[in-house]
């Protein structure tokens, strides 16, 4: 059930992984209401290099990655600085393990600088604890396309179908390999747990039997 550090043994954090379209905000936001869990997303509208990054991957890539993985670095910290449990919607490992990764792959990030790039990462990793429940959301591309153009986010609506099959590829091998905290798995495309209550009751109890005594009090 979790890991347990000492006197903070009451501490516990939920982390919320997957592709985007997947639904994690919605699930810290069911989280928050159901729970009272303390929510922390990911600010991706603060990154000063994005606009450019858009513009020209190759010059801006490794800028706009270290931003992020520094950025998530401090939230990190300040979720090990909260009481009770606390949720936080995408992973400093998901910015490390699939979306760098990913440029690399794609050469918009050079040899030298991913070096640089992992180096930093696994300093980080020393530095801050894993989540004591990782729930991985995972849906088809067809799904994650609808979603996409559904809630109609600028930036994403052109991005390719082969760069978010990509994302996917890389999503599924690292959470195989995933061994730092229980793992919750949710299939998302016919998941309605926010109108369904026979959904919205099968979320709720696969969580709380990984946490049971940290979660607290649902409020239906």
């Amino acid at each position: 059930m979790g890991i347990r550090y000492g006197n903070e043994a009451m501490k516990r954090s939920i982390a919320i992984a997957g592709n985007m379209g997947t639904g994690k905000s919605t699930l810290v936001d069911f989280l928050h209401r159901t729970y009272d869990v303390a929510p922390f997303y990911e600010p991706n509208d603060e990154n000063p290099y994005l606009a450019d990054f858009y513009k020209d991957m190759k010059r801006w890539a490794f800028q706009s990655q270290l931003y992020f993985l520094s950025n998530k670095f401090r939230l990190h910290q300040e979720l090990d600085r909260q009481p009770g449990v606390v949720a936080l919607d995408r992973t400093i490992f998901e910015d490390a393990e699939i979306f760098a990764t990913a440029l690399h792959q794609m050469r918009k990030i050079s040899k030298r600088d991913w070096e640089t790039y992992r180096g930093f990462y696994s300093a980080i990793l020393d530095a801050i604890r894993p989540p004591d429940l990782m729930i991985y959301l995972r849906c088809s591309m067809r799904t994650l396309r609808q979603r996409i153009r559904l809630r109609g986010r600028k930036m994403e609506q052109d991005v390719p179908l082969s760069y978010l099959r990509r994302l996917d590829r890389l999503y599924e091998t690292w959470i195989a390999s995933y061994d730092l905290s229980d793992v919750l798995i949710l299939e998302t495309d016919r998941l309605d747990y926010i109108h369904d209550l026979v959904h919205r009751l099968d979320v709720m109890e696969r969580i709380e039997s990984v946490l049971p005594d940290e979660i607290g009090r649902p409020t239906l």
